[in-house]
């Protein structure tokens, strides 16, 4: 499947039990940030379980155009050896970020503060979506930032000749800001400090200490301060990248609303700034259980065991929506099967996706017979008790959490359900149409 080209409809029916094990791809937000402190590192990075889905392949094309050596060793397995902080050369052409939202918002950060220019390009949807919240902060730093209205792409960010640390307050809550202001942060003379007033996904501080950053997180009034010191020399490091939880979230999912299922997912990334989607399944009766804890670089991982469950539904605290903001889709989905209605408030960035995923849920579920109330920052499911129609065609807008919700939605509804363009699944999940077969989904 490719998420560049031809539209691949796709469907699926209720059929068995999904039993066995999923073994899942890496965390795609992990190995986007792998892959770019092991170009901003001195010496060789050694990466495994790297996902090779097109967002990520993507990335490590964009870090091999700025001068870092990048190779691919097996299956998961990548060496990259860096150019060290302030070490990016000027690409030589267009980077081509596909549909890789945190891969182009990343990139740009850590190239902000180099004195070197580069232009910017994706597919249809990664072209219509809002850069401004990126490139405000980085002209701070001293960077230009030339593109469409709204700073859409394709766009060309000329880096700071002389970048000091900012002070920068975000606006949204949202990782990718974060991690662009502090990966532009790493080349400016003196403290860059970022603050949140709400706690977004900590993958990049948590990667940055281990290449030896001095950066710290402290709670204030306001909300989380983080103070990095800029110029450091990272030093390369081995990364053994856990499972993604936004992909384990498809099958732990279509376990719980298709009958009689009972899956194993191994070595899933258990970070709590991602773990949200597993608290709230829990709080409406999901069978779940969290077994042989531990940590792997640097980053919290369990084996989860899931079963079939009767849910209820649930209003889910607004405030652990930066926790679980891509899995929303797929929790709607959910939602449909349980009992009584599910809230889910405080998500407004979701319009900003890569589609505006409360409007292309909303329609989906309506399509399926789900009744629904949307508002600019809400949605609520009402639920069905298990026992949702289906039938209906879902429009993906060339975005893979769309497509896979709904492909997992028609495994346990009365008719198939079926999804207008699955291509996009390939950016982030290469392997979900095969893993899900697999434990025996009806996916064609």
């Amino acid at each position: 499947m490719s998420g560049h080209g031809t539209p691949i409809p796709m469907q699926s029916r209720a059929g068995s039990p999904l039993t066995g094990t999923a073994l899942i791809p890496g965390d795609k937000s992990v190995s986007h940030r792998a892959l770019i402190l092991g170009a901003l590192s001195i010496g060789e990075t050694r990466i495994t379980g790297l996902l090779e889905g097109e967002d990520i392949l993507d990335t490590a094309k964009a870090m091999a155009a700025f001068g870092a050596d990048v190779k691919r060793l097996g299956d998961g397995e990548w060496l990259v050896h860096g150019v060290g902080v302030g070490g990016f050369g000027e690409p030589e052409d267009v980077i081509d970020c596909g549909n890789a939202g945190t891969g182009v918002r990343l990139i740009m950060g850590a190239m902000a503060t180099s004195p070197i220019s580069a232009t910017f390009t994706g597919d249809a949807s990664l072209r219509s979506r809002p850069m401004g919240r990126i490139t405000d902060p980085l002209v701070l730093f001293g960077a230009h930032a030339y593109g469409r209205t709204k700073g859409r792409l394709p766009l060309t960010l000329v880096g700071a000749q002389s970048p000091h640390g900012v002070r920068y307050t975000s606006p949204h809550p949202s990782a990718q800001i974060k991690s662009a202001v502090l990966l532009a942060g790493l080349n400016a003379a003196g403290d860059t400090v970022l603050i949140e007033k709400a706690k977004t996904r900590d993958h990049t501080e948590r990667m940055l200490r281990g290449f030896g950053a001095d950066i710290e997180t402290v709670k204030t009034h306001a909300g989380y301060e983080i103070t990095l010191k800029g110029q450091p020399e990272l030093k390369a490091l081995d990364i053994a990248v856990p499972r993604d939880p936004s992909s384990a979230a498809f099958p732990v999912c279509a376990a719980l609303i298709v009958e009689g299922s009972d899956i194993l997912l191994p070595n899933i990334g258990l970070n709590p700034t991602r773990a949200g989607l597993f608290s709230t399944l829990v709080d409406m009766g999901a069978d779940i259980s969290f077994e042989n804890r531990r940590e792997e670089g640097g980053e919290p991982v369990a084996d989860l065991r899931v079963k079939y469950s009767e849910l209820k539904g649930i209003e889910v605290p607004p405030e652990r929506a930066p926790s679980m903001i891509d899995e929303y889709p797929i929790l709607s989905v959910v939602a449909a099967f349980a009992s009584g209605k599910t809230v889910m408030r405080g998500i407004k960035e979701l319009r900003v996706k890569e589609c505006d995923r409360i409007d292309a849920m909303a329609r989906g579920l309506e399509a399926m017979g789900v009744t629904i109330e949307e508002g600019e920052d809400y949605l609520i499911v009402h639920g069905q008790s298990g026992d949702v129609k289906g039938g209906g065609v879902a429009k993906t807008f060339i975005d893979h959490r769309i497509a896979m919700s709904f492909l997992c939605m028609g495994l346990a509804t009365r008719e198939p359900v079926s999804v207008d363009d699955g291509a996009a699944i390939a950016t982030s999940f290469p392997i979900f149409q095969d893993l899900m077969q697999g434990l025996g989904a009806d996916i064609t």
